[in-house]
């Protein structure tokens, strides 16, 4: 992952509610400020947040760093896996920085799902100005179930945000 401006994404982190026992979920091959950001920003509300590490090296680097505080689980993690829900806990955000490969896309759309609280919310960072895989994205996200999916495209200096919901009641629930 790029250089993410810190400033920026606790701006991002605007939208989230100031609510009791809100969960996020983090899909995370690299990009440490991202996570010290978000671990920052969860342990100051009292959130709950996992990063889901999908690289071996990026595991070992944030294991060790997050080893201590309660509010942060780390765990690794492969996206090849054939369901997401670790121990029935839902998010109600799912911020996604790690990249999917082409043909994990349609399974990991469909994977994150049932993880996703309803009403909740996915945030997919993409590379700037890559219109192809904005809509990929945003067909698949359609397909199953997401609904009033934008991008937030003038925020940060390498990336545009795609942000799309889960529907209540809506998709197949396996």
């Amino acid at each position: 992952m790029k250089k993410i401006e810190k400033t920026k994404l606790e701006q991002l982190l605007q939208i989230i509610p100031d609510h009791p026992m809100i969960r996020i979920a983090h899909f995370a091959d690299s990009g440490e400020e991202m996570t010290e950001v978000l671990s920052n920003f969860c342990q100051e509300k009292g959130y709950e947040y996992q990063i889901n590490c999908t690289d071996a090296a990026f595991y070992e680097k944030v294991s060790e760093k997050y080893r201590d505080p309660d509010s942060v689980k780390v765990l690794k993690f492969t996206l090849e896996r054939p369901r997401y829900m670790i121990q029935g806990k839902t998010y109600d955000f799912v911020f996604v920085t790690a990249k999917i490969e082409e043909t994990l896309l349609d399974d990991f759309v469909k994977r994150c799902h049932p993880i996703i609280k309803n009403a909740g919310n996915i945030l997919i960072f993409l590379p700037k100005k890559n219109h192809a895989e904005r809509y990929e994205w945003i067909r698949l996200l359609e397909e199953h179930y997401y609904v009033a999916s934008n991008t937030i495209d003038d925020m940060f200096e390498y990336y545009d945000v795609l942000i799309s919901k889960k529907m209540h009641g809506w998709g197949d629930l396996r």
